[in-house]
């Protein structure tokens, strides 16, 4: 049996009938497993699982679809296989809604109780009351060092302007983190889970301005969720240049066009 299969039994106390490799873990393994009792399971490895549950838990506790976690220890975690079967045509729709729903969550300020990390790329959450600061610091300038010094030189004037392009204080939003399509399951008409999470407390456009980094949600998403803030399309760029940053470092100079894009739309 497969070594992350075998300790995932361990930690159930159950045996497990059959173990097959899942598709998609860029950063971690995952394994879809059947355990004797009859349930279906999925077992990864991760940066922090204990943080990733409690992460699930939050989202779960918002009334937005996350799995169950059945299991963890310090590296691994074995979550309850929801269905994914595709989306409907009522999904988009359903999604507007479970990100709403989501977003309703509040914290007293911008972070989370923990860092967490993108493989190699650390993600650093340190509480803060300002989010032009917390996103500059935090999510932009942590980027010195591992980017060509031209490229940072862009980021870093662009960081340097964020209190003229930044609400100070907007509601800070449970965030999921990492919200793009490959992360939400769909079942017919329904979102059935959110996953893959790294959530922190933030800016609510920020999953909004992810979720369109490799697609767009259509119209009904939006209509479901609700309406954009004033400004939110200038903001857009600002929010998708994290993710291009982290993708950059992660997988090398092919995303520099995707980095380039955002800075080149938000004018810098």
């Amino acid at each position: 049996m497969n070594v992350l299969a075998r300790r995932a039994a361990d930690l159930l106390g159950v045996s497990v009938a059959e173990a097959r490799p899942m598709a998609g873990g860029d950063l971690s393994q995952c394994m879809r497993l059947r355990l004797e009792d009859g349930r279906v399971a999925v077992a990864k490895t991760g940066p922090a699982p204990p943080e990733e549950a409690r992460m699930l838990a939050a989202i779960a506790a918002t009334g937005a679809p996350a799995p169950a976690v059945l299991a963890v220890d310090a590296t691994l975690l074995v979550l309850e296989a929801l269905p994914d079967t595709g989306a409907g045509p009522g999904a988009e729709a359903d999604l507007g809604r479970v990100v709403a729903r989501l977003h309703a969550a509040t914290g007293e300020g911008y972070g989370w109780h923990a860092d967490y990390a993108f493989g190699p790329v650390a993600i650093a959450n340190a509480w803060a009351d300002d989010w032009p600061a917390f996103w500059g610091e935090r999510r932009l300038l942590c980027h010195a060092g591992h980017l060509p010094a031209p490229l940072f030189r862009r980021v870093e004037r662009l960081a340097g302007d964020l209190r003229s392009r930044l609400p100070e204080r907007p509601r800070a939003a449970l965030l999921h983190g990492d919200l793009w399509s490959g992360n939400v399951l769909t079942a017919g008409d329904r979102v059935s889970g959110l996953i893959d999470p790294a959530c922190y407390y933030g800016h609510a456009e920020v999953d909004l301005a992810m979720l369109s980094l490799f697609g767009r949600p259509g119209p009904a998403f939006r209509i479901a969720y609700g309406p954009s803030e004033p400004g939110a399309s200038e903001r857009a760029p600002i929010y998708k240049l994290w993710p291009a940053l982290v993708h950059r470092r992660l997988f090398g100079a092919g995303y520099d066009g995707m980095v380039e894009g955002c800075l080149e739309a938000a004018g810098v």
